[in-house]
C-alpha cells in the first residue's frame, strides 16, 4: 500500500475514511474506465487518458458521494434528506436514497436543466423549484432542513461528498502510479478537493489542476487570491460547476491540494465537447469537457505530457448537445 505524504494535516479528508467510503458505494459507480485515446492525443499534442464517470445509473460521478452520504445517514437513523442541486447531485441523492428507503427532497433553480429535473423525479425525489440559480436553491434547502428537521446534504461542505469523490483519486493512482497531470472540473469543490487530496497523498509527484468556466469563476478567484470571493451572476453552459458563493472550508482544502486553477472560455468548453465526440465518440455535458478545454486553450503547457482528465457527467439534452456540438461542426 502506498504511504501518504505527511503535509496534509490541515485538510478535512483522511485516507482511511476514503477507503471506507469505497466499501459503501454501489459497485456501479466504482472502477470506472480510464481510457487512452490516440486520436485525441494527436489532436491535442499530449497523451490523454479519459476517466469516464458517466457509465452508471445517474450518468455522473456524484453517485460516489451520495452513496457515502446515504449510507452514513441510514446508519444514524436518518429518514429524510434534502439538498440543493443544479441537477446531478439531486439525481444521485435520489438514487442513493431510494436504495436505502430514505425520502429525498431536491431544491433546484427555476432555470435548471429540464433533462436533469425529469431524471430527479424519475428516481423518486420530491422536486422543489426556487430562485434563479443554485445559490437561491441552497437557501431554501437550508430553510427546509431547519424547519422540518431534515438532514441537509450540502455538496462539498458535507465531507462525505468529498470522500466519495476522492475514491476516483484512489483508482487513478492505483491504476497509474506514475500519474503526471490530472485535470479536474471545479465547482463547489467536492471532486477537486477529494481527488486532489488522494493524488497528493499517494502520488505527490503528480500535478492536480482545477478547471472552472470564466462565466462562474468564484472558486477560481478565491483560490487565486487565497480568500473568499463571491460573484453576483452566473453565465455559463457548464451548470454542473456553476456557483457564486464558495464554502470557506472547501477553499481551505483546495488551497492545500491543488497545484493550480485555470479559467476557460465558453467557446473552448464547446470545442472540448466536440473534440470528445469527434475523437473519442463520447457525449458529455459541458462540465465534463473543462479539462479538454484547458488543453485546447494552452496546448504548450501540456505538450508531450501524460494528461488524465475526469469526464464527470453526461447529462446533456439532445437539443443542447446539437446546438453546442453538432451544429458548429455542420457549419464548418
Amino acid at each position: 500500500m502506498l504511504t501518504p505524504v505527511s503535509d496534509l494535516d490541515s485538510v478535512r479528508l483522511r485516507l482511511d475514511r476514503i477507503r471506507a467510503a469505497a466499501r459503501e458505494i454501489d459497485p456501479a459507480f466504482l472502477d470506472t474506465p480510464a481510457l487512452p485515446c490516440a486520436p485525441l492525443d494527436r489532436a491535442l499534442g499530449c497523451s490523454t487518458t479519459l476517466k469516464v464517470e458517466t457509465l452508471n445509473p445517474v450518468r455522473s460521478f456524484k453517485g460516489r458521494g451520495t452513496e457515502t452520504v446515504a449510507a452514513a445517514a441510514r446508519g444514524e437513523g436518518v429518514s429524510r434528506l434534502v439538498c440543493a442541486s443544479a441537477g446531478n447531485l439531486g439525481q444521485a441523492l435520489a438514487y442513493s436514497g431510494s436504495r436505502r428507503g430514505l425520502d429525498v427532497t431536491v431544491v433546484v433553480a427555476k432555470t435548471a436543466n429540464p433533462l436533469k429535473l425529469r431524471q430527479i423525479s424519475a428516481f423518486g425525489a420530491d422536486v422543489r423549484l426556487e430562485g434563479e440559480d443554485i445559490e437561491d436553491a441552497r437557501l431554501l434547502a437550508r430553510e427546509i432542513a431547519e424547519t422540518d428537521g431534515v438532514r441537509l446534504v450540502e455538496d462539498s461542505l458535507d465531507l462525505a461528498t468529498c470522500e466519495g469523490a476522492a475514491t476516483i483519486g484512489l483508482e487513478l493512482v492505483r491504476d497509474d502510479p506514475a500519474l503526471d497531470v490530472v485535470l479536474v472540473a471545479l465547482g463547489g469543490g467536492a471532486m477537486a478537493s477529494g481527488v486532489g487530496y488522494a493524488v497528493r497523498a499517494l502520488a505527490d509527484h503528480a500535478q492536480v489542476i482545477g478547471i472552472q468556466p470564466l462565466g462562474a469563476p468564484a472558486m477560481a478567484l478565491s483560490w487565486q487570491r487565497r480568500t473568499l470571493v463571491e460573484t453576483d451572476r452566473i453565465d455559463t453552459i457548464a451548470d454542473g460547476v456553476a456557483g457564486r458563493c464558495p464554502i470557506p472550508e472547501v477553499l481551505d482544502d483546495l488551497l492545500a491540494v491543488l497545484d493550480d486553477v485555470v479559467l476557460v472560455r465558453e467557446d473552448s468548453i464547446k470545442a472540448g465537447m466536440r473534440a470528445l465526440y469527434e475523437h473519442a465518440g463520447l457525449v458529455v455535458e459541458p462540465s465534463a469537457a473543462l479539462g479538454i478545454a484547458a488543453v485546447l486553450e494552452n496546448p504548450e503547457r501540456f505538450a508531450g505530457r501524460r494528461v488524465t482528465t475526469i469526464l464527470c457527467g453526461s447529462n446533456v439534452g439532445p437539443a443542447d448537445f446539437a446546438r453546442w456540438v453538432l451544429e458548429p461542426t455542420a457549419d464548418a
